[in-house]
């Protein structure tokens, strides 16, 4: 009786992740969660605004002990709950493995910040940190929406890809910046002054954003910025196809799945 109570808990909390669960009870819990996790970061938004602050102070902090005890609640019934999924049923180890998990941590820093500021003192500004850490609630949308779930998976798809981008990303970073730095360093020693100061201008020209703070004015300089400039341009467009590539595969496999006989496994000829 215990464990079916706990294996329908489990399928509650985590329908994000089982879209095949199609009931009222899922979706309203889902839409209660999202809602309240939205309205903590706006909360965090405007309670920088200090007039805002001071005159609804008192709201402020009732909306901050609703949402911790929700959040609180909902962290601890799916440490019981999780034993119900066969990847945390080895006993404390199991949960524990759960409770190390990615979106699990985000669970427990989303209620951390009030309680350490409620048990410890300390000075103003750890408790203004401790209060922007709040804004890590929004990474809860990842267990309640769809979208930000399939995002995810296609995260994990392409994650070797994405890597090996953001590493050929930081090798330009730093030939840019190398190159910049003996092309315009007696010029502008102030600006060019050493290759982790000409890293700033690198990041800008790459990422075509192009502050013109820093530039370079010898006809070296100029010349190696518009091949950096256009370097930049198909660097990082890289990400963008890789992610596109990643939704159209994920939706193929999808496809593929579900043509799939639910009794044998064997493909079902279309």
């Amino acid at each position: 009786m215990l464990d079916r109570h706990r294996k329908k808990i489990w399928d509650l909390v985590e329908v994000a992740r089982h879209p095949e669960h199609n009931q009222p009870a899922f979706d309203w819990y889902d839409i209660f969660l999202s809602v309240l996790v939205v309205v903590n970061v706006a909360a965090v938004v405007v309670e920088t605004v200090q007039e805002i602050a001071t005159a609804y102070a008192e709201v402020f902090k009732a909306l901050e002990i609703f949402s911790v005890t929700v959040f609180t609640a909902e962290y601890l019934v799916r440490l019981w709950a999780c034993s119900a999924d066969p990847r945390y049923q080895d006993g404390w180890k199991g949960r524990f493995r759960y409770a190390t998990s990615f979106l699990s941590v985000v669970d427990l820093l989303a209620i951390l910040p009030f309680f350490l500021g409620t048990w410890f003192s300390a000075d103003m500004r750890v408790l203004w940190a401790l209060r922007l850490l709040r804004l890590l609630r929004v990474l809860k949308l990842g267990r309640y929406s769809t979208a930000l779930a399939l995002m995810g998976r296609v995260l994990r798809l392409k994650s070797n890809d994405l890597i090996a981008t953001i590493f050929a990303l930081i090798v330009l970073i730093v030939l840019a910046a190398s190159v910049m730095y003996h092309a315009e360093f007696v010029a502008q020693p102030d600006k060019f002054s050493s290759i982790p100061a000409s890293m700033w201008w690198a990041v800008a020209t790459l990422t075509t954003v192009g502050y013109g703070d820093i530039y370079p004015i010898t006809w070296v300089g100029k010349l190696a910025a518009s091949v950096i400039a256009i370097l930049g341009i198909g660097l990082f467009a890289l990400p963008a196809g890789i992610l596109a590539d990643g939704f159209s595969e994920l939706r193929r496999m999808e496809q593929a799945s579900s043509k799939k006989c639910p009794h044998c496994g064997e493909s079902i000829e279309g």
